[in-house]
């Protein structure tokens, strides 16, 4: 999930996912290939993972985005992302809920806490992939980030 170069600030993450299912991982970061942004795609598996990446590596230059599905194991989507929007430090980087519940309650809780925007996860690979796709292309390609500038190859 690296992209090859020698540009220091590439070994740190452009992307973090947060995400405990290998299916939807790998679809993610087959979308982040698709895009050819420069950059890395790091995967944790759960908001502790997400949380400590953040608060340690990400000091110096933390992540342009973050990937949160909501229902992972141990600290859940949902608290991490609180954390990450009351830390003074985080709370300007961008988190894109990604998530299989369309539930209002969830929803309104996470632009309560601060998410930048909630993705329903669609159920088809292809539908998938090409919202990912989308996604991954408005917010690491059209958009200008507030702590972070994607390096140029």
């Amino acid at each position: 999930m690296s992209a090859a170069s020698t540009h220091p600030s590439l070994d740190l993450p452009t992307c973090v996912l947060v995400e405990d299912s290998d299916e939807d991982a790998d679809t993610v970061a087959e979308a982040f290939r698709r895009c050819g942004i420069p950059g890395r795609l790091q995967r944790v598996t759960n908001g502790d993972e997400c949380l400590a990446l953040l608060r340690g590596a990400g000091a110096t230059q933390p992540p342009a985005l973050v990937l949160m599905d909501l229902s992972t194991p141990g600290t859940d989507g949902r608290d991490a992302l609180r954390q990450i929007k009351e830390n003074g430090r985080l709370k300007s980087i961008p988190v894109v809920v990604t998530s299989a519940s369309a539930n209002p309650r969830d929803l309104e809780f996470c632009y309560s806490a601060g998410a930048n925007a909630y993705h329903v996860k669609p159920v088809s690979h292809p539908h998938h992939l090409s919202a990912m796709t989308q996604l991954l292309q408005y917010w690491l390609g059209a958009v200008t980030l507030p702590a972070y500038r994607v390096p140029t190859a």
